[in-house]
């Protein structure tokens, strides 16, 4: 039997409309347009909604991983010492040292999954959501953040081997420390900055 006359050619999904038994209505909506709202028929209706197992679209990922990291920095800054600091025993005096990897880690360098594994990269793809009047700012602080997490993660890279090295120890460890830690808030500052011209601060 002929499809009932219900559909208007949009796009490029396809919803099919059961009319009656033995019957089908295919009706074109758009993907973007249509996809999570109700199509109505002349005899019947559908709705559509999202399923839980949706893609986020990449654009919220990003603006999601970076408000992520800026609190982390946050968080690593208000708590630098005992986020750098190890203890192997309940003897704070003997058992402690302080080490390097958390500021690697907050500044996504030890792991994909971190919100600013390749944070340049992030703020690169929401570029395009910047302002005409914010470009040259969103530009330096992207800049800025390459260069200073470089930095951060390097300094305490090398403050790792501040102990094996020869005239080191633990004093030289925590020195590279303390000085990557400025490198930290430089990041926190220039992600900062980058997150308020994305209106998400």
């Amino acid at each position: 039997s002929k499809c009932c006359p219900c559909y208007a050619e949009t796009d490029s999904f396809e919803i099919v409309l059961q009319q009656s038994p033995g019957r089908r209505c295919h009706q074109q909506a758009s993907v973007f347009d249509k996809l999570w709202r109700g199509v109505g028929g002349q005899h019947g209706s559908t709705w559509l909604t999202r399923p839980a197992n949706a893609a986020i679209p990449q654009e919220e990922k990003d603006k999601k991983n970076l408000l992520k990291g800026y609190e982390r920095l946050n968080y690593l800054l208000d708590n630098w010492e005992k986020e750098t600091t190890v203890c192997t025993s309940d003897n704070p005096y003997t058992g402690c040292d302080r080490t390097p990897i958390k500021v690697m880690e907050y500044l996504g360098y030890k792991s994909m999954d971190d919100p600013l594994f390749k944070a340049d990269k992030t703020m690169r793809r929401l570029e395009a959501l910047v302002p005409a009047a914010d470009e040259v700012d969103y530009l330096e602080a992207m800049e800025k953040w390459a260069e200073k997490a470089d930095e951060g993660s390097g300094m305490a890279y090398v403050s790792s081997w501040g102990e094996a090295n020869p005239g080191g120890g633990k004093d030289r460890v925590a020195y590279f420390i303390e000085r990557s830690k400025n490198d930290v808030i430089a990041c926190r500052d220039s992600l900062g900055t980058v997150l308020r011209i994305l209106g998400l601060l």
